[in-house]
């Protein structure tokens, strides 16, 4: 039973966080050509919503994290933490889906298969979003533009 919470539990994260992702990328695709932005910051406007949008995926693996440690038998987090807080979850959450991963907090448990799933999402994503934003500095970048 719970090997069957754990994979609903791990599905639905990263459902999620791509979605979100999506949905992000296809609403600035969509309105990034809009008049009121000048093309000089079209880029600039695309990168700070899609940092936005990484936090709340990075937040929702967090909050993943911290549900998950409550519940008896999925695992735990040791390491260099004092308290097992959503904080310390959501650091865990940046470090993890960064690829960064220094180790100073360790997964336990079946925890540890929501630590590869969102290092394996959160380099996806963060890839998609530099693709985007490649194929918007190709059509906005001043020097750039395709000449119709």
């Amino acid at each position: 039973m719970l090997l069957i919470i754990l994979i609903s539990l791990n599905l639905m994260l990263v459902g999620v966080a791509v979605l979100i992702h999506f949905e992000t990328l296809y609403q600035l695709s969509n309105r990034l050509p809009d008049p009121l932005i000048h093309p000089r910051y079209r880029v600039l406007v695309g990168v700070c919503i899609i940092l936005i949008a990484h936090v709340v995926e990075i937040w929702l693996f967090a909050a993943g994290y911290y549900g998950m440690l409550h519940i008896k038998g999925m695992g735990s987090l040791s390491g260099n933490i004092t308290e097992l807080t959503l904080l310390e979850c959501s650091y865990f959450s940046f470090i993890t889906y960064t690829t960064v991963g220094y180790g100073d907090i360790v997964a336990h448990g079946y925890l540890r298969f929501l630590t590869g799933l969102e290092a394996l999402t959160g380099f996806v994503l963060i890839t998609w979003s530099a693709s985007f934003l490649f194929l918007e500095m190709q059509k906005y970048w001043p020097g750039h533009r395709k000449q119709k």
